[in-house]
């Protein structure tokens, strides 16, 4: 397939070709009266603002959807092409650029395929239809007796039209607003679902220019930034003299407590950030951290928000007299660990700022760009690129400001800033730690007859373009400061910290109640499933221990509390892949463990059976293979779909067996990957991915679903194995074999 990325200049090419008069004014700001449309079509109501085609027959497709190595890109690809009958190799894809694509917001929560292939789709079928329409005028033939292939218009008696023919007689053809229209039947589609390349691959496989960390643009200069040792010091002075003049430095620059440098070369800003370390003084400040070891005990007592978020059967009597069981769980603050740390690039000419970035959300990161700049919106553009590791709000939008602060002093040159690995652990949002506290009753025949379930987090959702403040680190450091924006509340089934803390198990009686802590002596923010890992790691290791009071086995026991079709068939079917043995005990070495869920109680469908092997001499605990049953609805790509759900077990793996930020009680001690290890290569174990069909069904997102239930199912297999049960991530070795010995 061709670029997925066009020039400015190949762009404005194309679109004078096509659309004389297409206009880059907001979307919203066109009437829109389609009541039943997707909901991005609603924000996003031109027709021309996501399809487009070019005399030459190329399809231009626009989204507001970034690729982060989840495959979108060539999925959204599949879906264009499928509807509009043309050839994949025909399609670009021109995604998340403020000046150029549909306002999508962010991209995050598993919803681009959900949300934005279901925009797309439709809006595919109505250019289809509008192309079709002219063909049928110009041929004088019924719309009915027409057919599409590769692009061209048949009739019966052979006769042949191009789309490219079309718009070239009718360049504004698809300027007009979105309508309905409807798409192909499932049994009509040839690329969706079916397995296709990658678009985003080749680069990556061999070495190009794959990420923003390998950007390059004539003349451009090199950044970084100088950060406090710790979160709450400022700067009290630095002598920049001898920086200054240091080999290829071009300016110093310093706003408050902000402090970067920009040079000719990047090994040259390197050395005079070093440099800058060493010449600056900082205030003794600090912001007093939790005790990491205890973090079980201080959470539920910082201030919170309480809110009852699930609640049902409250006019059923609480059941006396029968077996009552109670639980703590214990997830740890966790980093993105981005393999490729954090990178921007910032111009600055002729007024306007554009900025190259690696954010999951160009549209608010523009707003926020324009607060701290005192800009015009319209003056500032976001072009997302893509970059070697994401998923969650790490520091690609804080890197953004960083490199446009610095750009402001040399307007006209691009300025490249990288963060150093140091920056990325310390001062990238960290996804927040977490407290579960669970009490059940089981009736005299096994069943649970009452569920109480509390959740004590910081907000995971403080992204930029929140109300009430900015969201971007160099702007709380300024001479005159922002501040950030106070935690948002995010309904359910969307959730934040309680993201997945309603059961979707049967229950006569519960309660679930959310306390958003308000104390926040840690940076928080979003990373992948929010709340959801922790809250699935309570509910599914609690759902094992109450089979084991039960005497039960835990497949035959969450069957017993489950009525949706769709929850049961992936169940049943993870358990007969993996070949589940009821009632089958651990050796005290090995064993095996199952966990289930649906994301956000409204996506797709996981169920996972992880085998694990325990060295009782060493604590260490290694994962010999993971069974995975997946319902994600209409799949688009099942390639795609399986390595979705494939790095998200592995991701869980590390994030159960190995991961936590560390702190002194003063500041974040994690600084270098020695300090924060990930699962190897070598530890990933053999992987069997089950996807069910649905193509009656919606199309759900698969990138975060797999990981709750992985995680989940490993602890429940360590109990399986040794008989002894954690309910504190991460199982490190040394606390393991504490337990064993």
């Amino acid at each position: 397939m061709n670029n997925v990325r066009l020039s400015r200049r190949a762009f404005g090419k194309l679109a004078g070709a096509v659309l004389a008069t297409f206009t880059l004014a907001p979307f919203a700001e066109f009437a829109f009266a389609e009541p039943d449309l997707p909901r991005d079509l609603h924000a996003n109501p031109r027709l021309d603002g996501w399809i487009r085609v070019d005399e030459a027959g190329t399809v231009t497709v626009f989204t507001g959807k970034a690729e982060l190595g989840q495959g979108i890109l060539t999925a959204l690809a599949q879906i264009a092409a499928d509807e509009l009958d043309v050839d994949l190799s025909h399609v670009h894809i021109v995604s998340a650029d403020t000046a150029r694509s549909p306002n999508e917001g962010y991209t995050f929560g598993s919803q681009s395929i959900e949300q934005a292939g279901a925009a797309l789709r439709v809006a595919a079928a109505q250019a289809r239809a509008v192309l079709l329409g002219a063909a049928g005028s110009r041929l004088n033939v019924p719309e009915s007796e027409l057919l599409v292939d590769g692009g061209v218009v048949l009739t019966t008696d052979g006769r042949r039209l191009r789309y490219a023919d079309i718009v070239r007689d009718d360049k504004a053809l698809l300027a007009r607003e979105v309508a309905a229209a409807t798409p192909k039947r499932p049994e009509e589609y040839k690329l969706v679902g079916k397995p296709v390349p990658r678009i985003d691959f080749p680069a990556k496989f061999t070495g190009g220019a794959a990420f923003i960390q390998d950007m390059r643009l004539p003349d451009m200069l090199f950044g970084r930034i100088v950060r406090p040792p710790r979160s709450g010091a400022k700067l009290l002075s630095v002598d920049v003299a001898a920086v200054k003049q240091l080999p290829g430095v071009v300016s110093v620059v310093r706003n408050g407590s902000f402090l970067g440098v920009i040079a000719k070369r990047e090994e040259q800003a390197i050395a005079a950030r070093s440099a800058l370390i060493e010449a600056a003084q900082w205030s003794a400040d600090f912001v007093a951290l939790p005790d990491v070891d205890h973090l079980q005990t201080a959470l539920p007592q910082w201030r919170s928000e309480d809110k009852v978020i699930g609640v049902s059967g409250q006019d059923v009597p609480a059941v006396n007299g029968t077996t009552q069981l109670e639980a703590s769980y214990v997830r740890p603050y966790l980093s993105h660990a981005s393999i490729g740390p954090s990178c921007s690039v910032a111009l600055l000419k002729d007024g306007h700022m554009t900025v190259w970035s690696h954010t999951q959300g160009a549209f608010p990161l523009r707003g926020d760009l324009a607060k701290v700049l005192d800009m015009p919106a319209n003056a500032v553009d976001v072009v997302h690129t893509p970059g070697s590791g994401c998923y969650g709000h790490n520091g690609a939008d804080d890197v953004a400001l960083d490199a446009a602060l610095l750009a402001r002093e040399v307007a006209g040159r691009p300025v490249k800033v990288q963060w150093m690995r140091e920056d990325e652990f310390a001062w990238s949002p960290i996804s927040p730690a977490m407290v579960m506290r669970v009490k059940a009753a089981l009736s005299k025949d096994g069943r649970i007859a009452d569920w109480n379930y509390d959740v004590w987090s910081n907000s995971h959702a403080m992204r930029p373009g929140e109300p009430g403040g900015v969201n971007l680190l160099a702007a709380w450091s300024l001479e005159t400061p922002f501040q950030p924006a106070p935690p948002a509340w995010i309904p359910q089934p969307y959730g934040n910290g309680d993201r997945n803390a309603v059961p979707l198990y049967d229950l006569p009686r519960k309660k679930v109640t959310n306390h958003m802590l308000l104390d926040a002596p840690i940076r928080n923010s979003s990373l992948r499933t929010l709340g959801a890992y922790g809250n699935v790691f309570a509910i599914e290791s609690f759902m094992d221990e109450l089979a084991l009071a039960a005497q039960a086995d835990p497949v035959e026991f969450r069957l017993k509390h489950l009525s949706d079709p769709r929850a049961i068939a992936v169940v049943q079917a993870a358990a007969r892949e993996a070949r589940w043995q009821p009632g089958l005990k651990g050796d005290g070495q090995r064993g095996r463990g199952f966990a289930w869920s649906r994301y956000k109680n409204i996506g797709a469908y996981v169920a996972a059976v992880v085998d694990v092997l325990v060295d009782r001499a060493t604590g260490a605990v290694s994962v010999t293979n993971v069974t995975a049953a997946v319902d994600v609805g209409r799949v688009i790509n099942p390639d795609g779909v399986k390595n979705q759900i494939e790095g998200g077990i592995v991701q869980a793996l590390s994030w159960a067996l190995k991961e936590r930020v560390m702190f002194s009680r003063t500041e974040i001690t994690t600084r270098h990957w020695q300090d924060y290890p990930i699962l190897s290569f070598e530890e990933v174990p053999p992987v069997d991915i089950v996807l069910l069909e649905g193509n009656d069904e919606a199309s759900l997102g698969a990138g975060e679903c797999s990981l709750g239930p992985t995680g989940a199912a490993l602890t429940n297999a360590v109990a399986n194995a040794c008989g002894a049960r954690f309910r504190e991530l991460p199982l490190v070795p040394s606390k393991v074999k504490e337990r064993l010995t």
